[in-house]
């Protein structure tokens, strides 16, 4: 997964595809008010809800640009069409590499057949509880804190209008990811958190790192 995005084969496109479910149409019961000297940004704690929408996420890790689809749920049936927007969005001479999660609707028969009749389609499952791996989540996180987090909407309507144009806008100055740490330093941190974390604390078998640990870590 890691060499998908370091150094992917020729002739490919990497995406990293994950869904948002229950993204919120919330109008808060007063304005946002917005940060000035010596006072934080406020916002009222009470709002309305005016229904939820589920983000289909296909970012392309060597562009940065995205593929985004809403639908009113996240069953096999929806990833299987968003599937078809990937395959209907890719250069059809590309091999097409999916890194996605093991929820159970990217492995159902659905998708197990649409995969038969697409064979330039691949899917990589990251680990279990290893979900931070594909790289959509940070793009995720920038659409949270960019996009929803301040956010107001009072219709779901406006919310979907909200997710398109932010997608857009996302897509006209697209930038991949690019990594910050190497794996070294990145093994090391997660050892250091091992060392302090139950796994380690009472068994002597650390099942992230596969070292042994010493009496008391």
């Amino acid at each position: 997964m890691v060499g998908l995005y370091l150094a992917p084969p020729a002739n490919t496109a990497v995406f990293a595809v994950d869904e948002k479910p229950q993204i919120q149409a919330l109008e808060r019961t007063a304005p946002v008010l917005p940060m000035v000297p010596g006072t934080p940004e406020r916002r009222s704690f009470d709002y309305v809800r005016h229904g939820t929408v589920d983000l289909f996420a296909a970012l392309n890790t060597a562009t940065g640009k995205v593929i985004g689809k809403l639908s009113a749920q996240h069953r096999a049936v929806d990833f299987r069409d968003f599937l078809d927007e990937i395959d209907r969005q890719t250069d059809p001479g590309l091999a097409v590499h999916v890194i996605c999660d093991n929820l159970s609707a990217h492995k159902a028969p659905v998708v197990h057949k649409w995969l038969l009749a697409h064979p330039r389609f691949r899917l990589h499952f990251t680990p279990a509880y290893s979900s931070w791996i594909n790289q959509v989540e940070r793009w995720f996180a920038e659409l949270e804190r960019r996009c929803l987090e301040r956010g107001v909407f009072c219709s779901l309507d406006e919310l979907k209008t909200g997710l398109e144009e932010w997608i857009k806008t996302w897509n006209e100055q697209a930038r991949p990811f690019k990594w910050t740490k190497t794996a070294d330093q990145i093994i090391d941190r997660i050892c250091r958190y091992c060392r302090y974390c139950r796994y380690c604390r009472y068994c002597r078998y650390c099942r992230y790192c596969d070292r042994i640990s010493g009496p008391g870590h």
